[in-house]
C-alpha cells in the first residue's frame, strides 16, 4: 500500500508545505509515500530520503500533446502502483488522477486547497471530485460553496501546525513587520504597502520586510517608490527558512482578498508573533483567530482598518503580548500528528 500525494510542483507555496509535512509524517510511521509532480520538478521543502518524489510532467502553457503526455506517464505510474491511494490536493491534479486512473484499482482523497468560487473549470472539477471516495475542506464555509451531493463526501481538516517550530520569542521584538506570501493579485500586496504606508507616518522607525516571489514584484516596488517608503519596504524573495526570519517580529500581516488557510499566518500564530489578517473568504482565519484575543480581523480591502489594526498592536504592548500568548495555543491545537490521523482515517487507512 502506497500513499500517492499529487501536486504540479513543490515550489514554495502553503499547500507543498502542507504536502511536505504530511509525507514526511507517514514514512516515518512505516507507510510508503510517493509525490506526483505533473507540472515542475523543483522541491523547496525537505523532505525524508525515503519520499518518492515522481516527476511526470513539466508546464504545458495549455498545449494539449503536453498534457496528453503527462496523463500516459500518470497512467504508467499508477498501473505500477495499483491500489495506492491518491491525495490530491489540487484541482487539476484531480481532474489528471481521475482520468489518468481510470480503471485502476485505488481510492481517492481530494483536497481542496483554495476559495472553491474563484475556479473558472467549476464543472469539470466538481465532475471529479463526485469520482473522490472523501473531500476534505479546510473550513465550513468552503464546503458550503459545493452541490449537496458534494457535501456528503465532504470533512473538515484544518491545515497542521508542524512539530518543529520555534517556541515563542521573549523579549523586546524587533520593530519589524513581516508578510509571507506569492507576490500575485490574490494576496493584495498592494493594500499593505498602503497601510503601511499611513502607518509609517506615526510609526517611522518601523521596517515591512516582505517575503514571497511573484509576477507583481516589479510592480509592487513602484507603488512602494510612489507611497515614499522604498527605504522601509523589504522585498525578501522566497526564504526555506521563513520561520527564522519572522520569530521576533512585531507583527505578521496577511492582506489577501481571498485563502483556503494561509501556512504562514499558521506558523505566525504558533510562534507568537502578533497577528492580523483580513477576514477573507473562505473563513480561514477565523477558524484559527478570535478577534481581538489571539489576533487581529479586518475586513477585505478596508486599507483604514488594517492601518488602525496595525497602530494598535505598535502603540500597545500588553495587547500585542496577549496576542502573541493566545495565538500560539493553536500549537497544540492543530499539531501534526492529530491532523495526519484524520487525513488516514478519512481515507479509510488503518493507523
Amino acid at each position: 500500500m502506497k500513499i500517492v500525494f499529487v501536486l504540479p510542483d513543490m515550489l514554495g507555496g502553503g499547500s507543498e508545505r502542507v504536502v511536505a509535512m504530511l509525507a514526511n509524517e507517514y514514512v516515518q510511521r512505516g507507510y510508503k509515500v510517493s509525490i506526483l509532480l505533473f507540472a515542475g520538478h523543483q522541491v523547496a521543502y525537505p523532505l525524508d530520503e525515503r519520499v518518492e518524489v515522481c516527476v511526470v510532467g513539466k508546464q504545458s502553457g495549455g498545449n494539449p500533446f503536453i498534457q496528453l503526455g503527462r496523463l500516459f506517464k500518470m497512467r504508467q505510474f499508477y498501473k505500477k502502483n495499483k491500489d495506492c491511494y491518491i491525495f490530491s490536493f489540487c484541482v487539476r491534479g484531480s481532474i489528471f488522477s481521475v482520468l489518468a486512473a481510470a480503471g485502476i484499482p485505488h481510492r481517492l482523497l481530494i483536497s481542496e486547497r483554495n476559495d472553491p468560487t474563484r475556479i473558472p473549470e467549476k464543472r469539470i472539477r466538481d465532475w471529479s471530485y463526485r469520482k473522490a471516495e472523501k473531500l476534505v475542506m479546510q473550513t465550513e464555509d468552503m464546503k458550503k460553496c459545493f452541490s449537496q451531493d458534494i457535501q456528503k463526501k465532504s470533512v473538515v481538516i484544518p491545515n497542521p501546525v508542524s512539530d518543529n517550530m520555534p517556541d515563542p520569542f521573549v523579549g523586546e521584538r524587533k520593530k519589524q513587520i513581516v508578510s509571507v506570501g506569492r507576490l500575485q493579485p490574490q494576496k493584495n500586496h498592494k493594500l499593505l504597502l498602503d497601510a503601511f504606508a499611513e502607518f509609517h507616518k506615526v510609526y517611522s522607525d518601523y521596517v515591512l520586510h516582505i517575503f514571497g516571489v511573484g509576477e507583481l514584484e516589479t510592480d509592487l516596488k513602484k507603488q512602494a517608490d510612489d507611497l515614499k517608503i522604498t527605504d522601509k519596504v523589504v522585498f525578501r524573495g522566497f526564504s526555506s527558512n521563513v520561520q527564522q526570519e519572522i520569530w521576533d517580529s512585531a507583527m505578521f500581516v496577511l492582506s489577501s482578498d481571498y485563502e483556503g488557510i494561509s501556512n504562514s499566518m499558521i506558523e505566525a500564530l504558533a510562534m507568537g508573533v502578533p497577528v492580523i489578517s483580513t477576514d477573507c473568504p473562505v473563513g480561514g482565519a477565523r477558524t484559527y483567530i478570535e478577534d481581538g484575543e489571539s489576533g487581529i480581523l479586518t475586513p477585505v480591502g478596508d486599507c483604514q482598518a488594517l492601518t488602525d489594526a496595525m497602530m494598535n498592536v505598535a502603540g500597545n504592548p500588553e495587547f500585542a503580548r496577549k496576542l502573541s500568548v493566545n495565538g500560539a495555543k493553536i500549537k497544540e491545537k492543530y499539531c501534526l500528528e492529530k491532523i495526519a490521523d484524520r487525513f488516514l482515517e478519512e481515507a479509510g487507512i488503518v493507523n
